[in-house]
Parts: C-alpha cells; structure tokens; sequence
C-alpha cells in the first residue's frame, strides 16, 4: 500500500492526512479491525457517529501526515492532541470531515488495488 494524502485548509493552515499501514495499525489496536472503526465513524449500530471514534482516527492521519512531512522537508512540527484535532475538526465541520474521511481512505484503498 503506497501512503495516501489527503489536504485540506482552515484558518490558512493546510492539513495533511494520511492514511497508511501505520495509521492501521493504530485503529486495529484500538478497535480491533478497520471494520468495526469504520461502523462506528459512520453511525452504523446507533444512527451516530462515535465522536471518539472520528477523533481517533483523525488525531492518527494527521499526525502520521506531520511526520511524514517532517521527515521529508527537514521540519519539526509537532503532533497535535486530540483536543486540538477536536477544535480543528469542529471548525472545520462534520459535513466536511466525514467527506475527508471517507476521501483519503477510499483513495488510499483504490491505490492499494493498484499494486496487487
């Protein structure tokens, strides 16, 4: 699986999400498989999405996206805390995070295909 980028801009800051075999890594860890995070980010069971579910998953692609930008523009941005993701994504609205969500794995998912 090649990483995927996904961007997207708020407050004239651009975010950088990625979604590769670390940031699965991460949600099997704490959910078990990609499977049941995804049911609970998309309101599957209840009809609503699992706020700590998105927060995670989101806390991981963005901070996989800082590292991997750090590594390969020679910076030192930090990793944000899941209270920063929670004001970054309420800012940029749930109608738009779940688009980028839904964006950057499904692109990241096609590119893997590409490569079987």
């Amino acid at each position: 699986m090649k990483d995927f980028y996904s961007e997207f801009e708020l407050n004239g800051k651009k975010y950088v999400l990625c979604f590769d075999l670390n940031v699965m890594e991460a949600i099997q860890a704490e959910y078990g498989s990609i499977d049941k995070w995804s049911a609970l980010t998309e309101g599957k069971e209840t009809g609503e999405a699992d706020a700590k579910a998105i927060l995670f998953g989101f806390t991981e692609m963005l901070n996989e996206g800082i590292d991997i930008m750090n590594e390969q523009n020679g910076t030192n941005d930090k990793p944000l805390t899941k209270k920063q993701v929670g004001r970054i994504l309420t800012q940029y609205g749930m109608e738009g995070v779940a688009e980028k969500l839904s964006e950057t794995i499904t692109k990241a998912g096609k590119d893997e295909e590409k490569n079987v």
